[in-house]
């Protein structure tokens, strides 16, 4: 009897060992990288104008705008921003902005693609998408499609935060192609002149002071228009911003130098604006309360700028109400004055909205 055991044990024994490797075959399959983390948001408005401006009125759809976010590790990710803005004629649909960005660590992060240029606060600050702004529309000197300040840059960015705890300091240095032939748009498809722009921006926020953000920065350019004049053009700006919402707090200021390439003198115009806003509290802290005055004044025989008709002065008074956590509305009086035009009168009422986190995730639509 124990022949007849042992046998059935070595052929049980036996019987085991291809269904083992087997096994151990399917466990060394190769182990797949993981899925990028994809998110996304959308933003939208619409607009009711009357003013005594000779432009048109009644409602406007303003842009609907996608921000998609895309985290292939913790170190590389891509942020893109689209908008499809409503005109005469249908729709023009826009990449705003598009950056690739490797973390090499807190202090340095490279980054390439097309930007908002790092020209005072606003303008990186307040993205596509009016509801993440106070007011109805941007400042006239930082408007998106301006031909005062250049908006969007298409190059490369070294970015990060300074090890000076105490003071927040960051930094972003860039190199990109500058303003395109139509000066108010970015040189997407190449440089028109050759002259590489570059930009240099310093800003900090004190511990000591949550929410305030000072900054400077410095951009330099040459500018050829397609039918034109071309000159050297340097833009110097700076800020102040407390963004505690009680109270709100932005002033900025630009200087933009122009110096002919045919020869002549220089040329200085100036900008700036100052907001304040108020949320107010207990029962009433759905409405927030806000002014803004604004000035442009443009250097007499700017050879850029002087044909243009670019000067401005306005300001505006209006109230916003949150009924939710994601959407507001907005009611605005506006007064100002353009350069070639008498003063005129204004009232606009704007219903603005986003859609967080359509992908899941966290994401914070003001910063890439």
């Amino acid at each position: 009897m124990r022949k007849p055991l042992a046998a059935a044990v070595v052929s049980m024994f036996l019987a085991s060992v291809p269904r083992a490797r087997a096994q151990d075959t399917t466990s060394v399959q190769p182990v797949l990288p993981p899925m990028p983390v994809v998110r996304a948001m959308l933003f939208g408005d619409a607009t009711y104008v009357a003013t005594d401006r000779k432009i048109p009125s009644g409602f406007q759809l303003g842009q609907m705008v996608g921000h998609v976010i895309v985290s292939f590790n913790d170190r590389l990710n891509y942020f893109g921003e689209f908008s499809a803005t409503a005109q005469s004629t249908g729709y023009a649909f826009e990449v705003e902005r598009s950056i690739l960005r490797y973390d090499f660590s807190d202090a340095v992060k490279l980054s390439v693609g097309r930007y908002h240029t790092p020209i005072g606060y606003w303008n990186t600050a307040f993205h596509h998408g009016t509801w993440l702004q106070t007011t109805v529309s941007r400042p006239e000197m930082i408007k998106f499609g301006s031909q005062l300040i250049p908006t969007h840059f298409v190059g490369a960015f070294a970015e990060g935060n300074l090890p000076v705890d105490e003071l927040g300091l960051q930094y972003m240095a860039g190199v990109g192609n500058g303003r395109g032939s139509v000066i108010s748009r970015a040189g997407d498809a190449g440089d028109v002149n050759g002259n590489r722009a570059w930009t240099l921006a310093l800003s900090a926020r004190p511990s000591a002071l949550f929410g305030m953000q000072i900054g400077a920065d410095y951009y330099r350019d040459r500018v050829s228009e397609a039918s034109g004049p071309s000159a050297t053009e340097g833009i110097s700006s700076a800020y102040v911003a407390w963004q505690r919402e009680r109270p709100e707090f932005i002033a900025e200021y630009a200087m933009i130098d122009h110096t002919p390439i045919a020869g002549g003198a220089t040329t200085r115009s100036h900008a700036g604006y100052v907001q304040l806003a108020y949320r107010l509290t207990g029962d009433a802290r759905q409405f927030k309360p806000y002014v803004r005055v604004e000035r442009t004044t443009i250097g007499r025989g700017d050879v850029i700028f002087a044909p243009l008709s670019l000067g401005y002065d306005g300001g505006i008074a209006g109230l916003r109400y949150d009924f939710t956590s994601f959407a507001a509305l907005k009611a605005e009086y506006r007064r100002e004055r353009f350069e070639t035009y008498d003063w005129s009168n204004g009232a606009y009422v704007q219903a603005s909205f986003t859609v967080p986190n359509l992908g899941g995730g966290d994401h914070n639509p003001a910063q890439p």
